[in-house]
């Protein structure tokens, strides 16, 4: 169902973000150097056991475009509690669309750490159906620069020169929606504290 509502999209809104897991992670919470000169940044931690970021605010937005740079540290390396979910890919930033759930319209860039790399992702639905593809491998401690274009029937993803297109059937001509955060899974809650920077540009 399609409606241009704000109360829509609080209701949605609220309604996922109170039905998070609460499952303990395995591992302790580690001590990890912070990277330097983040001071434009916003940090966002997802708490060990938990699935959403401690800063996940109801913002309806409006994209043409998305861009934000972005610094992991070393609490990206995780090991899953079940090895078959170490592909899952989490969600690191982005927006719903056509004045939809996130689960029916959105595109967002995901994350995981995978065959020994941090992996980040093209990730997208439409009407309900879900596609992601892999961008490229980044490196803890460094800093990337992260867009989402909006061009009628595509998503154009580009993580610093690397791009990736992806399908678009949402009928708005902008990204209307919501903010989507950092979030952890997946099939699991984070294993121990993961701290993630954004700085939207």
């Amino acid at each position: 169902m399609r409606t241009t509502s704000a109360s829509f999209l609080s209701a949605v809104l609220l309604t996922v973000f109170f039905t998070g897991c609460n499952k303990q992670g395995k591992n302790d919470v580690q001590q990890i150097p912070t990277p330097a000169h983040l001071d434009d940044y916003i940090k966002y931690t997802i708490r060990k056991g938990q699935q959403f970021s401690d800063q996940s605010n109801l913002v309806v937005v409006s994209y043409s475009e998305l861009r934000f740079s972005v610094k992991f540290d070393n609490s990206a390396i995780y090991q899953t509690a079940d090895p078959a979910n170490q592909e899952d890919i989490n969600k690191l930033y982005g927006f719903s669309d056509n004045n939809s759930a996130h689960q029916e319209y959105s595109a967002r860039f995901g994350w995981n750490w995978s065959r020994d790399s941090l992996r980040l992702y093209a990730y997208i639905y439409n009407n309900g159906v879900r596609e992601s593809q892999e961008i490229a491998s980044v490196v803890p401690g460094s800093e990337y620069n992260c867009s989402i274009t909006i061009n009628d029937s595509l998503y154009i993803f580009k993580l610093n020169d690397k791009t990736v297109t992806m399908t678009r059937t949402s009928a708005t001509v902008k990204a209307d929606g919501y903010k989507l955060y950092p979030y952890f899974g997946g099939n699991e809650s984070a294993p121990h504290d993961i701290f993630i920077w954004i700085h939207e540009l």
